[in-house]
């Protein structure tokens, strides 16, 4: 259940520092940031300037160097991997650029694995999964494999997915990334219209037309938020 007095998530001062040869590259340097209960930020900037590294933090897919993390209250950024990958499958939605999906699994069973590792009933699985494929307009390919469908349509199966678990929030990572215009399109108004709904979402990417869908825009720059603007401020 979301605590709606605190935000959803609350970065303090966070920091990523990579060592490769004695060489340290710092990804992130002393990142602050509040994401609140049915908002929808995105994350801009250069490509190297920290965004997707970023992401991994907020996803539980990799740890800050130094700094706070909170998910719904709860901090998590020491939590052991084991815990770690119990609130990535139960309370964090992923949605790829590359979308991820299982070619030799049809387009159910794949929104319905991450299901089963929890330990799921059928029945259960099979009204969420139902839902989520009714939900981005999939629900008639549930039976294909993803060869069978276009790239677009793949990235819809991999937002029901992500969907199906009711996470607290859905992390996007460059979605419209390896899609033509009118493909990416319709899956940012897919995202749109899911945020319109209740959906938290936080999206990274370096395209500055989807930048400004989101309701809030955090800009990177060699590992710093730099800047912020709203989508009141981004029309002006």
């Amino acid at each position: 259940m979301i605590n709606s007095k605190q935000p959803l998530i609350h970065l303090e001062n966070v920091t990523k520092v990579f060592l490769t040869d004695e060489v340290e590259t710092h990804a992130l340097s002393s990142v602050t940031l509040d994401i609140q209960p049915g908002e929808y930020v995105s994350i801009a900037g250069p490509s190297g300037c920290g965004k997707s590294t970023l992401l991994s933090i907020l996803g539980l897919l990799d740890t800050p160097s130094k700094g706070k993390y909170a998910l719904n209250g709860r901090q998590v950024d020491q939590l052991k991997h084991s815990e770690r990958a119990r609130i990535r499958n139960r309370e964090i939605g992923f949605i790829f650029q590359s979308f991820n999906l299982i070619g030799d699994l049809t387009v159910y069973e794949n929104v319905e694995l991450p299901l089963t590792y929890r330990g799921m009933g059928t029945k259960e699985r099979k009204a969420r999964v139902n839902e989520a494929l009714e939900r981005v307009g999939m629900a008639h390919r549930s039976k294909h494999l993803p060869g069978q469908l276009s790239g677009g349509q793949q990235q819809r199966v991999a937002v029901a997915r992500a969907l199906g678990g009711n996470p607290l929030i859905l992390l996007a990572d460059e979605p419209t990334g390896n899609l033509d215009s009118k493909n990416g399109e319709a899956v940012m108004t897919l995202l749109s219209d899911l945020h319109r709904q209740g959906a938290t979402v936080c999206m990274v990417t370096h395209d500055p037309r989807y930048s400004e869908l989101a309701a809030r825009t955090v800009h990177l720059f060699d590992g710093h938020i730099v800047d912020e603007q709203t989508s009141a401020e981004q029309h002006v």
